[in-house]
């Protein structure tokens, strides 16, 4: 039986059209610190993270980095073990404090911040290369033929894409409706259900990923909200297989 939820259905999320010092932009940012912490993604951004990187000089890009928020709960995960990382955080609108500079400096990590477009970025010649390039929460907001085009200049950027989104399933959209009971404010309820709608289901992004390239894409839903997808070399390192939780 057909349902709204066998296809992607993008919709503008209010978030992204609210200017970054309003009231209700604000309190969105920060509902997400919680359905962020909820859905297990620091959890599974550095499983994936230790599943698919070698431990030493790692040179990272995160797209969509919002207000670092996020990663730095990640870095905060492996820094015990990962002392030698260069993270680039590209978003854009700069929303990276002094203060969360300091947090991850004092775990040892080196940030760089580009406020662009990503792309009007990637359609800039030239590039540095990385280790790997994460992406959370970000990919539903874009079209398939987005996210093709997106794709292609990724896996020239580095050997390792790394991406935790929403899954598409009636269970992540119905719990969409509990999150006023964490006092999440009409943005987020409005966001989260639409971030489901435009959510992963099955292989649609290993479907995405360039054809004949050196690299091969694992994917699946893990637990009831996060759909994960990672591109790794056919031959080089992979510690494991995709993490489970």
């Amino acid at each position: 039986m057909a349902t709204d939820l066998d296809s992607r259905h993008i919709q503008p999320e209010l978030l992204d059209h609210l200017p970054p010092d309003d009231p209700k932009a604000i309190g969105s940012r920060r509902d997400l610190i919680w359905i962020n912490s909820l859905m297990f993604q620091h959890a599974i951004m550095s499983s994936l993270l230790k599943a698919s990187v070698r431990e030493g000089s790692i040179r990272i890009l995160e797209v969509g980095s919002g207000d670092g928020t996020f990663m730095l709960s990640v870095a905060r995960r492996l820094a015990r073990k990962w002392v030698d990382v260069e993270l680039v955080m590209l978003d854009q609108v700069d929303l990276i404090t002094d203060r969360r500079r300091a947090d991850f400096a004092a775990l040892g990590w080196r940030v760089e911040t580009i406020t662009d477009n990503v792309f009007d970025w990637i359609a800039k010649p030239g590039g540095d290369a990385y280790d790997v390039v994460s992406a959370n929460l970000f990919l539903h907001h874009f079209s398939d033929a987005a996210l093709k085009i997106l794709f292609e200049a990724l896996r020239r950027l580095a050997p390792v894409f790394l991406a935790a989104e929403p899954s598409r399933n009636v269970v992540a959209l119905k719990a969409c409706s509990l999150l006023r009971l964490v006092g999440a404010n009409q943005v987020t309820m409005h966001d989260a259900a639409a971030s489901v709608r435009a959510g992963f289901a099955g292989k649609e992004l290993s479907g995405l990923w360039p054809l004949g390239s050196a690299q091969q894409c694992e994917e699946r839903r893990i637990g009831p909200f996060t759909h994960a997808f990672r591109v790794f070399p056919k031959e080089g390192f992979a510690r494991c297989t995709m993490p489970s939780s």
